[in-house]
């Protein structure tokens, strides 16, 4: 069974007659829209397809299904979908709001970089959440990683810098930061997560760094509008998409790589640390398909 094989499918390629009409892609159109890939993503998808069977010669259900296959993978490679730990240390900042799984996130990336044999850090830097620094305690306990906290309150600038001077000390591979998940505003927010990288770039000259953002795929198009706030105010590198199982809709992926060119990078599929892995485009592609 593969990773993705819990997704919710786009169907329209099982059911839907034999002959590539114009009834089949209103029918592909209606399916993808459904799945929350949106209604400009969704139009240059089936126009794309559209263009390829001609260019193509394509006749047949199953050869159309493998080039929407190609269609959908290629408008996932929005970048490098891996990230850049070329230093030491590397950083990896994670932002998004409350709910979505960051801290889980950050528990389980951070155990897959451990048992590749990296020296992991983390830094409890959302001070503002009571309780957040005691969860990513307990994942950085089952992790078996160590981790750099302050009390509720403190200013989240001074935990990280604080992790930074451990990181350098220690001789870490990757520091991963968990921040505030909600502040009062958006400039709140990029004040907050500008004065962090100041931290960071004072302490960590040259540092690789990765910015991920935490989505909850079952938001849905909410999603897709809570990265364009975010990549306003942090400039992000990369998302992880979350919940993508049973209820999700996996198209808001392809949404977001195309209308903001940011990868997915990571994908969760369920609760176990192994239900999140590095995404990969193709077997998304053909998941959904």
């Amino acid at each position: 069974m593969g990773f993705f094989d819990k997704l919710k499918k786009i169907n329209i390629f099982a059911s839907f007659g034999s002959e590539l009409t114009d009834d089949f892609y209103d029918e592909l159109e209606e399916s993808l829209i459904l799945a929350d890939t949106g209604m400009d993503t969704t139009l240059e998808l089936v126009e794309e397809l559209r263009r390829r069977v001609r260019a193509q010669g394509i006749k047949t259900l199953e050869q159309a299904r493998s080039c929407m296959v190609e269609v959908i993978a290629d408008a996932l490679n929005a970048g490098e979908p891996g990230l850049d730990l070329s230093t030491t240390p590397s950083v990896i900042l994670f932002i998004g709001v409350n709910g979505v799984g960051k801290t889980t996130t950050i528990g389980k990336i951070g155990a897959q970089l451990r048992r590749e044999g990296k020296k992991v850090l983390f830094c409890a830097a959302d001070t503002f959440r009571a309780a957040a620094a005691e969860q990513l305690t307990i994942w950085s306990d089952r992790a078996g990683v160590d981790i750099v906290k302050q009390h509720e309150g403190a200013d989240p600038a001074a935990v990280v810098y604080d992790a930074m001077s451990a990181a350098k000390a220690r001789k870490t591979d990757v520091v991963l930061v968990d921040t505030a998940g909600r502040l009062h505003n958006k400039q709140n927010l990029m004040n907050e997560l500008n004065k962090i990288s100041r931290v960071i770039d004072r302490e960590g000259p040259g540092c690789a760094r990765e910015t991920l953002l935490v989505l909850d795929a079952t938001t849905g198009q909410n999603g897709l509008i809570q990265a364009k706030q975010f990549k306003e105010a942090a400039g992000i590198t990369g998302i992880v998409l979350t919940k993508l199982d049973g209820t999700a809709k996996g198209g808001i992926a392809i949404a977001i790589a195309k209308e903001l060119g940011v990868p997915v990078k990571y994908a969760g599929v369920g609760e176990g640390v192994d239900d999140l892995k590095p995404f990969d485009a193709r077997e998304f592609a053909q998941a959904l398909i």
